[in-house]
Formats: structure tokens, C-alpha cells, sequence
């Protein structure tokens, strides 16, 4: 019997933040110690829809500068070396909605956490929080300090 093992495909959300990219080196390390593959994910959505984004989004929206960004931003955190080992993918969409979609068939899903507590956290809602409620994976959350919850 001639069985392929299926590499562990780990899934990152990176908005340019502090926390996102310590989970983009959480997420590269944990790949490392499972043989698995890191793929950094930004979501974008056009201004005023109300989600957050990648920081490249304003009115004069350009995708492939936002590709381009995401990339930078992989390299600046990783080096070079560290970048060669990640897949980056820019996806229109709600930054929960695309994460968990994004997490079909992974192994993990790693997000960071901004911190935002109290009312304003419930009022606008948590993208790692659901994240944590819908993925269809095992999640990670690195706090923004690089704790993990």
C-alpha cells in the first residue's frame, strides 16, 4: 500500500498588526515542529463595510498593491529565509468568514488578538472571537504581548 501523507497546512491571519505578526511567527514556528506548510491570509473588504481589513484598503483600493504589501509584510516579520516557507493569499471578503473558509481542511488556524475588551469588543465583535465559534479547525490566538490563549 502506497498511502501519501498529507502535509499539515496551517492557516494565518495577518492585518498588519503587532499581534498578527506574532501569530505569523507562531504560526511558521508550530509548521516547523509538524513538517506542515504556513498560509498567511488577508482579507479585504471595500471602505465603510463595516469589517476590518487589510491596511492597504481606502478608496483607492488597488489589489495588486495590497498582494504586494502582504508580501513585504511576511518578509519584514520573517526575513527571507523565514518567507520562503509561506503562501500568502488576499481574499475580498469578512475577515471571520474568510479565515474560517480559508480553514477548510486545516490542520490549524492561527489569529491574533488586538486586546479589545469590554463593550466596545461586544459592539463590534471579535474576529478571533469568531473565528474561535465557527472554524472548522483547531484555533490558535496569540494576545498581543505573544501569549496564547
Amino acid at each position: 500500500m502506497d498511502e501519501q501523507l498529507e502535509i499539515p497546512r496551517v492557516v494565518v491571519g495577518v492585518d498588519g498588526s503587532s499581534s498578527s505578526q506574532a501569530a505569523l511567527r507562531w504560526a511558521v514556528r508550530y509548521a516547523g515542529l509538524v513538517g506542515g506548510k504556513v498560509e498567511a491570509v488577508t482579507a479585504w473588504d471595500l471602505p465603510g463595510a463595516g469589517t476590518w481589513s487589510a491596511p492597504a484598503v481606502d478608496a483607492d483600493f488597488d489589489e495588486e498593491e495590497a498582494e504586494r504589501r502582504l508580501v513585504e509584510e511576511v518578509r519584514t516579520v520573517l526575513g527571507e529565509d523565514g518567507a520562503s516557507q509561506v503562501h500568502e493569499r488576499l481574499v475580498r471578503g469578512d475577515p471571520a468568514e474568510v479565515l474560517v473558509d480559508q480553514a477548510v481542511g486545516a490542520d490549524m488556524l492561527v489569529v491574533g488578538s488586538r486586546g479589545r475588551g469590554g463593550f466596545r469588543r461586544a459592539l463590534l465583535g471579535s474576529v478571533s472571537q469568531r473565528v474561535a465559534l465557527h472554524a472548522p479547525c483547531p484555533v490558535t490566538i496569540i494576545r498581543p504581548h505573544g501569549s496564547v490563549e
